[in-house]
């Protein structure tokens, strides 16, 4: 049996039910979504409406969740519960296929920003590394038949990524009301019941890394002496060790901005055992004066010590000068692959660097 909402209001010890009406149209109900698709219950952003599919045909609604999954909302309107079905399923095979760059072109024709920005709105971060990862499906009506609750159930025993949503539409002296409802929790599916598509993560040129600099560290002494620097145990000098000379690092300094891209010169040392250009050849640089603190630098450990990549800068700035817009990649790693072409070509463009595959 489909599912039957029923909603009353309470005036002093009396229950009084709310009279259901129907909504204008099921148009109204998608561009209610497009406006809040949290009305769905979780955060989305919406990338796309009335998408033009290969075959001719328009998807009502796609959108994207902050793990970058995608999902295809499709109102039922008037259409028979099979109909629905085998049509959400064909866009759903469609958009399993979509690669990172077809998922960023759909979304650009249709928001108004970047979609880096878009998602910063949304999510308060950056767009992960792998976008459209798992797929789900989802038919929206304003009633649920008995037909499409048991057509959908039966799909989902077989592992199928599809739910249902209705929305009751409700009226109380000159107020209006939505009351959604979903035909299975969230919860109530197997892992298997996510759509697995082949990976869609984002192409590394081979070159550029992402370098978060900040702590007691001080940005003059890396710019004076030419390093980048991490430590204070395996999680961040595992990732800064990773660093090998040839890499173009472009250095973020956390809640402030970019100030600075170089390139690697030397393999990471420990701050004990690093050396920085002086007018008397190479000197130690515990043996300089400093600004920074450093204070895992005579750490006893090479998970928690201080390690120093050397690099000769290319272009820097003053911390007071940092380079922040929303959108652009931050990451909690002290240093890793940067992929993202938004932020890439931004960088490039603010610190004159001619392409970033160079």
């Amino acid at each position: 049996m489909p599912v039957e909402m029923r909603m009353w209001r309470i005036d002093g010890q009396d229950p009084k039910p709310l009279t259901a009406a129907a909504l204008p149209t099921e148009s109204e109900l998608q561009e209610f979504l497009k406006k809040d698709p949290s009305l769905l219950g979780t955060a989305l952003l919406v990338i796309g409406s009335e998408v033009i599919t290969p075959f001719g045909k328009r998807l009502d609604l796609l959108a994207i969740d902050v793990d970058g999954n995608l999902h295809v909302l499709e109102l039922k309107r008037d259409r028979t519960p099979r109909e629905v079905v085998a049509q959400v399923l064909d866009y759903g095979s469609w958009v399993s296929t979509l690669s990172r760059e077809d998922v960023i072109d759909i979304a650009e024709k249709y928001l108004e920003h970047p979609f880096e920005a878009a998602f910063a709105d949304v999510f308060g971060g950056t767009p992960p590394d792998e976008l459209n990862g798992e797929l789900q499906l989802t038919v929206v009506a304003s009633v649920l038949d008995v037909s499409s609750e048991r057509i959908v159930n039966y799909l989902r025993g077989f592992g199928v990524p599809i739910n249902a949503v209705f929305f009751k539409y409700m009226e109380d002296e000159g107020r209006r009301y939505l009351a959604r409802s979903w035909l299975a929790t969230s919860n109530d599916r197997s892992a298997s019941g996510i759509a697995k598509s082949t990976s869609k993560r984002a192409t590394w040129n081979g070159l550029d890394w992402y370098v978060s600099f900040g702590g007691d560290r001080s940005w003059d002494d890396a710019r004076r002496f030419g390093f980048v620097s991490a430590g204070g145990g395996k999680f961040y000098t595992q990732t800064i060790r990773a660093l090998e000379p040839g890499a173009r690092v472009w250095v973020n300094i956390p809640q402030t901005g970019y100030v600075g891209v170089g390139t690697v010169t030397e393999p990471p040392v420990r701050f004990r055992d690093a050396l920085v250009p002086s007018t008397d050849g190479p000197s130690p640089l515990p043996a300089q004066s400093l600004s920074g603190a450093y204070t895992n630098r005579d750490a006893e450990t090479d998970d928690d010590a201080e390690w120093i990549v050397p690099v000769q800068w290319i272009s820097t700035v003053p911390e007071v000068d940092a380079y922040w817009e929303k959108g652009l990649f931050a990451n909690q790693n002290s240093a890793c692959r940067l992929r993202q072409e938004f932020t890439l070509d931004r960088l490039a463009r603010r610190f004159g660097v001619n392409g970033h595959d160079e």
